[in-house]
């Protein structure tokens, strides 16, 4: 019974002996598809890092991607070189305030809005002044031209379209002294702005027809005007009120007084009257 017993024992053991490299090859073959998962992991680790690094990391730390939009007289170097003044070389570092500031002391720009979008890019949209009106100043000894605006700010662009741009009158007289770029003028000049604001906004071009508009100063602070037509040798005198209505009444009178008088030199149509002077 016991020799049996022994037997089966024996058969046992030897049949567990004879399973024993196969599940050590198991083993082996699961350590080793462990191992191919570490290592696929690190690597991907690695390669999820360096994407993190290359695309946000490096540009966060580098000189910034800055965008212009709402350019028409500005150029691009220009702006690049007024925001030279300030800490451009990483995006991290740069400040949209101090941008804002120093591009709202170019006279031409009505506005100015700067934003960062993350990790390197800059958005500068700008807002240029409209010009009504130019006008001659002295600065520092020499005349220049500048422009106007509606709300009597005057500014310099650097384009040749404005100066050729007839619908844009000349406006001489303007009795300030030290005018500068980025002054505005006194409150009584700045109705005149908005008037030819509003005519310039019309479908006809009047402006075209008037080469200049010649302010006189009057006594108790007021003032009066004088428009010299493009197409004749005349001077017409208005009041202040410049509108519509007073430079078509100009015109028809300009039309009829040199239909009857060709030897005119200056036209008044102010205190409700027309006079006229020869020559």
């Amino acid at each position: 019974m016991s020799d049996l017993v022994v037997t089966d024992f024996n058969d046992f053991f030897i049949s567990f002996d004879d399973n024993a490299p196969a599940k050590e090859q198991e083993t082996v073959k699961d350590k080793k598809l462990i191992a191919l998962k570490v290592l696929v992991i690190v690597l991907g680790s690695f390669l999820v890092l360096e994407a993190l690094l290359y695309s946000f990391v490096l540009p966060l730390f580098s000189a910034p991607e800055i965008t212009y939009s709402g350019l028409n007289y500005l150029t691009k170097n220009e702006l690049n070189e007024k925001l030279s003044e300030l800490d451009c070389s990483t995006w991290s570092g740069f400040s949209t305030e101090m941008a804002v500031s120093v591009l709202s002391t170019i006279s031409c720009v009505e506005s100015v809005a700067v934003d960062k979008h993350f990790p390197n890019k800059i958005s500068v949209k700008i807002k240029e002044r409209n010009a009504v009106a130019k006008s001659i100043i002295c600065q520092d000894g020499t005349s220049k031209s500048v422009q106007i605006d509606e709300n009597g700010i005057l500014f310099s662009v650097n384009s040749a379209s404005v100066a050729t741009d007839y619908s844009v009158p000349l406006v001489s007289g303007l009795p300030v002294d030290n005018l500068q770029e980025g002054m505005r003028l006194p409150a009584k000049y700045r109705v005149l702005m908005e008037q030819i604001s509003d005519i310039r906004k019309l479908p006809r071009k009047y402006f075209a027809a008037v080469s200049e508009i010649q302010v006189v100063p009057k006594e108790y602070g007021n003032y009066e005007l004088v428009l010299y037509p493009s197409q004749a040798k005349v001077k017409v005198l208005s009041d202040r009120n410049l509108n519509e209505d007073a430079l078509q009444y100009m015109m028809v009178v300009l039309d009829v007084v040199n239909s009857i008088e060709p030897d005119v030199s200056e036209i008044d149509l102010r205190y409700g009257a027309v006079s006229y002077r020869r020559r």
